[in-house]
């Protein structure tokens, strides 16, 4: 397995075959600065890549999940010469897209603890997330639009997804706060947790329930589903088809049907008998 560096911004964490990752700057709101993006891509990278990690929980640190981008850097991307603005924006935007993008397609489930106010891209990264679920605190807010700015953190693709079309502009137009309550009615989150205390057992226990199945499996039907809305009904046979062909020849596949099979070899001994 790949030796991981000492994070100093993030923590990591396996539990039984979950991976536990949190935000680690809890004096910020667990706001997300170049060096903890560059800490962040680094343990989702080695998640994707471990056979051994079936699934991953994304919570923060302290009280908030995650108050969105950094403010300083904004203050060094302002003060930048005037001719630098431009190219230093794109070269950070690939950076945030590359880390949004490594949560979204990761090929096992990925379920997003919000204890706290998941705001701008806190609350993009939250939405990349397969599933989502929030303690009474939580919060969530697309608040670019009260710095002149866009959801950058995949917010357009992914919120309109969950609530519908209107539902997301009218947030986003707003940067209006979203409680936790409304959050679920809307779509944003799919499940509370009884009590702060037991949000991240209850996301444990979730991401255990959604990756026993076959990792082949997971991995190759999370791929199409995340397409299902660009593709035509066509594409998505195809697709099927295809990694179909491949479950087939799963270990996982395989080990099933032969299990299921001398089960059934054995009760019609004993029914013989």
């Amino acid at each position: 397995m790949t030796h991981l560096p000492d994070f100093q911004l993030i923590q990591f964490a396996v539990r039984d075959g979950i991976a536990v990752l949190t935000l680690n700057r809890p004096d910020k709101r667990n706001a997300i600065s170049d060096a903890m993006r560059s800490e962040l891509i680094v343990a989702l990278e080695h998640v994707t890549a471990s056979r051994d990690i079936r699934a991953l929980v994304l919570t923060g640190n302290g009280k908030g999940f995650c108050a969105g981008g950094d403010v300083a850097g904004m203050q060094r991307r302002m003060d930048a010469p005037p001719g630098e603005v431009g190219f230093n924006g794109w070269t950070r935007q690939q950076r945030v897209h590359h880390s949004v993008a490594l949560l979204h397609n990761m090929p096992k489930p990925t379920i997003a603890a919000v204890n706290g106010g998941a705001n701008g891209l806190g609350a993009d990264m939250a939405m990349a997330c397969d599933f989502v679920i929030a303690a009474e605190s939580a919060s969530f807010t697309w608040s670019y639009i009260h710095r002149g700015l866009i959801p950058d953190g995949g917010g357009m693709y992914f919120l309109p997804r969950r609530t519908g079309l209107a539902t997301a502009k009218a947030l986003i137009f707003s940067g209006r706060k979203v409680e936790a309550t409304e959050a679920l009615q809307l779509g944003i989150a799919d499940r509370l947790s009884a009590a702060p205390e037991s949000l991240l057992g209850d996301a444990l226990a979730w991401a255990a329930e959604l990756s026993h199945g076959s990792p082949t499996a997971l991995a190759l039907g999370k791929s199409i589903l995340n397409q299902t809305f660009e593709l035509t009904a066509d594409q998505v046979f195809a697709q099927g088809s295809q990694a179909q062909g491949i479950c087939y020849t799963s270990t996982e596949h395989r080990e099933s049907v032969m299990a299921f099979l001398a089960k059934a070899a054995a009760a019609k001994s004993t029914q013989q008998g």
